[in-house]
């Protein structure tokens, strides 16, 4: 997020159901989340993942991913480009393998619906996000954002915030042949 230096020279990054502490007043150090918009230090291509059960409880437990260092403000704080989807029915560990779901559902809100199209769905988004920004080839990102249904969960919202160069020239400029004008920016 900009917050230390490194060796390592990255193209992109994906976001997972980010959490960044268990409360606002409970982040750990360094602090990654300022709750100013577009702060993060990046200036690679950025998809966030959230899940919508990812801030309730169980029971009388903390939500995983509680509202305030969730997945919502990874994505207010990423510029431009940066992509944004939200897994609605699931929970912050449905992605995980059968076994541990088991193990965490005991402490972890988890959603109802199939865990493999979890799966397939945050891989398949992976992938089209890794496609479109690693190699020029947006057609699948495309389809998710025009067309959530595509996937095999429900993702609501999609969203998608653009940096104003693209819409003259820039190394994002083939995202635009595809119709990502007619999409939803922030």
């Amino acid at each position: 997020m900009g917050l230390a230096e490194t060796s390592l020279k990255f193209s992109c990054v994906i976001g997972i159901d980010p959490v960044a502490g268990s409360s606002v007043s409970n982040q750990p150090k360094p602090k990654i989340l300022s709750y100013i918009p577009r702060s993060f230090g990046l200036t690679i291509p950025v998809a966030v993942i959230g899940t919508g059960l990812g801030s309730q409880g169980k029971g009388i437990l903390p939500p995983f991913a509680p509202n305030g260092v969730n997945h919502a403000e990874f994505f207010l704080e990423s510029k431009p480009p940066c992509c944004y989807f939200l897994a609605k029915d699931y929970g912050h560990a449905d992605m995980l393998d059968d076994w541990m779901i088991k193990l965490t559902s005991w402490v972890c809100k988890s959603g109802e619906g199939d865990k493999e199209l979890m799966r397939r769905g945050v891989a398949g988004i992976v992938v089209a996000f890794m496609r479109a920004f690693l190699q020029g080839d947006s057609e699948d990102l495309n389809a998710i954002v025009k067309t959530p249904g595509v996937a095999p969960i429900q993702l609501d919202p999609v969203l998608l915030k653009m940096p104003p160069f693209v819409l003259k020239r820039g190394k994002w400029g083939y995202l635009l042949r595809y119709g990502y004008l007619k999409q939803k920016f922030v």
